[in-house]
């Protein structure tokens, strides 16, 4: 019987949180088709880590442990699960739309000769074969891909899947594939000191755009995030601008979120914007423009200058918890 097998996608020694919405889907998957489900690691040292997946119902842990893979190697992690998924006669393969997730599979796929689906929002079964949703034309239709070759290999979108704990004992594994030797590896990974929530894993995203005039306003915003719990994003010309950090431009060619509340603060609504945060449950948008494309995609509209708007939010909030405090 062949496996479902999930690149698990681990950050400086820990195990990132969209890996338990990917486990979940999995295994939710492995109950409709009666497949068994496997998670990867791969890394130099993976002990700490090796049960995680049986938190959320993966029964079979795989630990690939080599010091070429201590640091993500494209050539050498692309070699190493394609070389377990022949091992475990894998049928589908999935991971996480991460910028990591999304290289390693489309390398996987070349190596394994089949297709692969990118940022995939749901499956199902039909007729006894998997069909894959995703998003296509910066959102406009909903696709479903179906695969003639095997196996299936597909990144999920961050926030498609809500996790489900539920606990089981683990079996670990340990596989050596050949590795072969590395021709590119990241040695490290600069992101913003301030950032406390990545934008693809937070549930709230507050986004600013060139309403807010400059670099020097974004208090504004970083006050309403906090006072939420939320993580900042922003538009693509203030990241053009270095306002503020790429990692956190949200859009058709920066991330793509899905958090239960995506609040865009001085953002036109560009057809690139709306296309990374058109997953989202709920939008809502402050724009003095009445005008605005971006009211046209979202699900409550505040007509007003995001000065005034903004510090009365991040008022009214702290003042209802600290009522039901």
């Amino acid at each position: 019987m062949s496996t479902i097998l999930v690149v698990t996608d681990i950050l400086e020694g820990a195990v990132r949180p969209i890996n338990y919405e990917i486990y979940t889907a999995a295994v939710q998957l492995g109950q409709a088709t009666g497949q068994p489900v496997a998670a990867l690691m791969l890394g130099g040292d993976l002990a700490a880590v090796a049960e995680v997946p049986g938190k959320y119902g993966v029964t079979r842990t795989i630990l690939v442990e080599d010091p070429k893979l201590a640091r993500y190697s494209p050539d050498c992690y692309a070699a190493a699960v394609a070389a377990v998924a022949r091992a475990q006669d894998a049928g589908v393969v999935l991971m996480g739309a991460t910028l990591t997730g999304k290289d390693l599979m489309a390398r996987v796929a070349q190596h394994l000769d089949t297709g692969l689906a990118q940022d995939c929002t749901s499956f199902r079964i039909e007729g006894g074969d998997l069909v894959l949703t995703r998003p296509m034309y910066a959102g406009k239709l909903l696709a479903d891909v179906q695969f003639t070759a095997s196996p299936v290999t597909a990144t999920l979108r961050a926030k498609a899947y809500k996790p489900v704990e539920a606990p089981v004992a683990v079996q670990v594994e340990r596989a050596q594939p050949d590795l072969p030797e590395p021709l590119a590896i990241i040695e490290a990974l600069q992101t913003s000191g301030g950032q406390k929530l990545d934008v693809t894993e937070a549930d709230i995203v507050v986004s600013g755009g060139r309403g807010l005039q400059g670099p020097e306003n974004w208090g504004i915003v970083e006050a309403l995030a906090e006072a939420l719990d939320a993580a900042t994003g922003c538009s693509r010309p203030v990241s053009d601008d270095g306002w503020r950090p790429h990692e956190e431009h949200v859009g058709q060619t920066g991330k793509t979120v899905a958090p239960d509340l995506y609040i865009a603060c001085g953002i036109s609504g560009a057809i690139q914007h709306v296309a990374g945060i058109s997953s989202s449950k709920c939008i809502v948008a402050v724009n003095k423009d009445p005008e605005a494309p971006i009211f046209k995609v979202a699900d409550y509209g505040i007509v007003g200058d995001v000065f005034d708007v903004l510090p009365a939010m991040t008022e009214a909030i702290k003042n209802m918890k600290a009522v039901g405090a």
